[in-house]
């Protein structure tokens, strides 16, 4: 441990956190911190108490996995943002928190999975259903930002004893982490198998391609964002952990998530979009949208008329969303190239400033992008209704978070795969717009589908891939 964490500072602490409560039963907040230990790798070790776990790998960036949780909302609904913004406020404010000073790596944090729709199709209601919007204060939190970490522990406190107990038990899990013999790295396991559906995820998604191009051709739609699901009937349980692990390496402009409500249901990805950041009251904001075929190293996407219309709609619907509620989008004149491993696409940043809009308000205003949907959104909507046979659930919906300070990032769910009891779907999505190509989205579907499928290693049955394999580093 580094700094000064002695535990006579960590009892004199969480006193002092008792003495400035404001209720009866409040949160009390602790942290110590804690250099050189990996979230990702030690993550595992927290989650001991409960099956909820998260992380977050923006690695060489912020990177912090959390674990159990303190208090926490499920809803549905119209307002299911403004009620998770409520939910946040209330409860960090409500939150007494004994290290004041921690850097902002640190800070308390809510933790919010969205839904794609804010209510499920009526042929998949049921208790199985994605909520709304998730939100969580985790119990335990593990930060590094650099070689810089802290170990943060939540918990509910009515008596004086209590923030004692609360101090022991941060500390014990502090020795726990830094413990030489504690060996956290993963064993990648060797025996990963699984099979396909017998009939292939193409056959299906072609029709619906046809359609959706029809639409699109007619002047119906001006861009559709057509998903498609590939179920992997796993043999061997399977731990998201050290497929993100590998992740870090391939990907390494993407943030890695894992949201896992219990040991049979997980959601993970590496998300390469941004929905917003807000730090300081300063707003970033991303259009990612076209992308290069397997033998293009983003020259051709760059001079690519169909592509780089199909950007501008994405930046347009931005700006204009952030015009309407009355900020002062700026943005550069030409696309950048953004690499995500084999993929590249068309990138550029839109920067703001929030003039005191909350992170959950302007997140309403920005999903769904242009990128995950269509326009116009509303019609959009209706159709992927109608011609994606599956439920999105939490694909292509905001995951991220909130702190204390009102700083938040959200990122759009993409790159992902939804690992329920032994069942690993995968979805990704191919954005239609004149002169798109059915042939070619297919490709660039498999593309995406991959990106995850090649990590795991999977052996399929049923289909060949689309992709030409690439070495792992």
């Amino acid at each position: 441990m580094t700094a000064d964490p002695s535990f006579s500072n960590l009892l004199a602490a969480a006193s002092r956190g008792w003495c400035a409560r404001t209720c009866d039963e409040g949160v009390l907040s602790l942290a110590l911190p804690l250099d050189e230990v990996d979230p990702l790798y030690n993550l595992p070790l927290l989650a001991d108490e409960g099956p909820f776990q998260f992380l977050w790998d923006g690695a060489p960036g912020l990177c912090f996995a959390a674990a159990g949780q303190c208090q926490s909302l499920d809803l549905a609904g119209p307002r299911r943002f403004e009620l998770a913004q409520r939910f946040s406020d209330t409860t960090l404010a409500r939150l007494t928190d004994a290290t004041p000073n921690a850097p902002a790596q640190a800070r308390p944090k809510v933790l919010l999975a969205f839904s794609f729709f804010e209510h499920p199709a009526e042929r998949q209601r049921s208790h199985t259903c994605t909520p709304a919007v998730q939100a969580v204060l985790p119990r335990w939190q593990l930060s590094r930002q650099g070689k810089y970490g802290w170990l943060r522990l939540n918990g509910v406190i009515t008596q004086q004893a209590e923030a004692r107990e609360l101090a022991e038990q941060l500390w014990l899990m502090a020795e726990n982490l830094l413990d030489p013999n504690h060996n956290s790295k993963f064993f990648w396991p060797s025996n990963v198998r699984g099979t396909t559906a017998l009939q292939p995820w193409q056959k299906c998604y072609r029709p619906a391609l046809e359609r959706g191009l029809d639409l699109v051709n007619n002047g119906e739609l001006n861009k559709l964002v057509l998903a498609v699901r590939q179920s992997i009937q796993l043999q061997t349980p399977l731990d998201p952990l050290p497929v993100l692990a590998r992740l870090r390496k391939q990907q390494a402009g993407s943030c890695r998530f894992l949201w896992r409500r219990s040991h049979e249901n997980a959601f993970f990805g590496a998300s390469p979009e941004r929905l917003l950041s807000l730090q300081r009251g300063q707003l970033r904001t991303d259009a990612l949208a076209g992308t290069a075929d397997p033998n293009d190293d983003g020259q051709k996407l760059l001079k690519s008329e169909k592509d780089r219309r199909e950007h501008e709609l994405v930046v347009t619907s931005i700006t204009q969303q952030l015009c309407n509620q009355g900020l002062t989008p700026r943005r550069p004149r030409n696309p950048q190239l953004a690499r995500h491993g084999q993929l590249v696409h068309l990138h550029t940043p839109i920067t703001a400033n929030a003039n005191g809009h909350t992170s959950l308000n302007l997140a309403n205003a920005l999903h769904p992008t242009p990128a995950v949907a269509g326009l116009p959104c509303r019609e959009a909507m209706a159709w992927l209704r109608t011609l994606e046979p599956f439920e999105r659930g939490n694909y292509a919906a905001p995951i991220g978070w909130i702190d204390t300070s009102g700083d938040a990032e959200l990122r759009v769910a993409i790159r992902c795969g939804h690992i329920r009891n032994s069942v690993l779907d995968l979805t990704a999505g191919a954005g239609l717009v004149r002169g798109s190509v059915v042939e070619t989205e297919l490709q660039e579907v498999g593309l995406k589908l991959s990106v995850l499928a090649d990590q795991l290693e999977l052996r399929t049955q049923a289909q060949p891939k689309l992709t030409s394999q690439r070495p792992m580093t």
